[in-house]
């Protein structure tokens, strides 16, 4: 495979791993796996450290660092998760 399928490859990796794609372009990046093993290393990483994030519990944030976040996220119009 060439280094710019390579490239494909990472700009699609995200949208991949969490099953955002269409088929057909899953069927080609397997296929690209298949004979790439630089490629197949990061997406086995990459899966793993997505695995791994969800595994670990979320921080409880003190209300004052939450909107200083927000703010500088340009977020300030989200609810917070206390709000559902």
């Amino acid at each position: 495979m060439t280094e710019h399928t390579c490239h494909e490859l990472l700009g699609d990796l995200s949208e991949y791993l969490d099953g955002n794609l269409p088929q057909t372009i899953c069927d080609e990046i397997e296929q690209h796996m298949a004979d790439c093993e630089n490629c197949r290393v990061v997406v086995d990483t990459m899966r793993k450290t997505v695995d791994l994030y969800h595994t670990l519990p979320q921080p409880d944030l003190p209300d004052s660092l939450r909107e200083r976040l927000y703010k500088s996220f340009d977020l300030g119009n989200l609810k917070r998760p206390s709000e559902d």
